[in-house]
């Protein structure tokens, strides 16, 4: 028998795996999007100024941060619906008036309470960032019906008086009773319907429903076919939570569109390592 010289063998085996492989599927996978939950919850004390801060000084151009709203009708950042957790303060900021919630520290850095309004205006100078504004209008005896018109109202006119060049701010939630009211103000606003769970035709439908042609869901338990699906149909996915790095790697199997991350950073020095 002849003997195949190596070199052929190479060649021959390389050929097959052409074959085999189109080249969309050797091209490197699209990088998904990834941005700063709450600012970067596990790596800066969230949505803290100081988290914005450093997740932007960290090449970071995105943010997830949550918006309530005080009893005198001021918008804050804060995710929980009491201060307990994340403040010297205790109780819901909606029981509280501005001036009250303005002397709240936090635990861990002693940053004051965020009033939008400071985010907003630090914002003001860094065009093309992407902002979730995420409406925390689930607790129904917080925000009534009666409550969420209002709260829509001063939520868009605050965050579209002025984005900054290349810039896209998104308003959020679970709840969509506000991303509803939201589009009743302006049918041109971007909206995204989050499922504390995986990505569903049912999340779809409701999405579909509301208009909003943003959906995010839990990455576990979804599958690639869904958010295939979810695609096919116009939708542009994120997926959450975002913990650690190994979390940023089943997104990035998924083939999300988007990650809303609470290590932005470590992301990101991932990303740029394998440049």
């Amino acid at each position: 028998m002849k003997k195949t010289h190596p070199t052929s063998l190479f060649i021959f085996t390389a050929a097959i795996a052409a074959c085999i492989c189109p080249a969309s599927l050797q091209a490197e996978e699209k990088t998904p999007f990834h941005f700063a939950h709450r600012g970067g919850a596990h790596e800066f004390e969230e949505n803290t100024l100081y988290a914005f801060k450093s997740s932007y000084e960290k090449g970071i151009r995105g943010y997830e941060l949550d918006v309530r709203l005080t009893k005198d009708g001021e918008l804050v950042v804060l995710h929980d619906d009491s201060l307990d957790r994340t403040h010297h303060g205790s109780g819901p900021v909606e029981h509280m008036h501005a001036d009250d919630a303005r002397k709240v520290r936090s635990k861990k850095q002693n940053e004051p309470l965020l009033f939008l309004d400071t985010l907003l205006d630090y914002l003001k100078d860094k065009p093309g960032m992407y902002v979730e504004f995420e409406m925390k209008t689930s607790n129904k005896e917080l925000y009534p019906d009666s409550a969420i018109a209002a709260y829509a109202a001063k939520l868009h006119q605050k965050v579209t008086a002025f984005v900054p060049q290349g810039s896209t701010y998104i308003f959020t939630s679970f709840d969509q009773r506000p991303l509803k009211a939201i589009k009743q103000i302006d049918a041109n606003a971007d909206i995204m319907l989050i499922k504390g769970g995986p990505l569903t035709p049912e999340l779809m439908e409701a999405a579909k429903a509301i208009g909003s042609k943003r959906i995010a869901a839990k990455m576990e338990g979804t599958t690639r076919l869904a958010v295939k699906d979810a695609q096919k149909q116009g939708f542009i996915v994120t997926g959450w939570p975002g913990h650690n790095l190994k979390d940023y790697f089943l997104g990035l199997g998924l083939g999300v569109d988007a990650i809303c991350s609470d290590v932005p950073v470590q992301v990101q020095e991932y990303i740029d390592s394998k440049k």
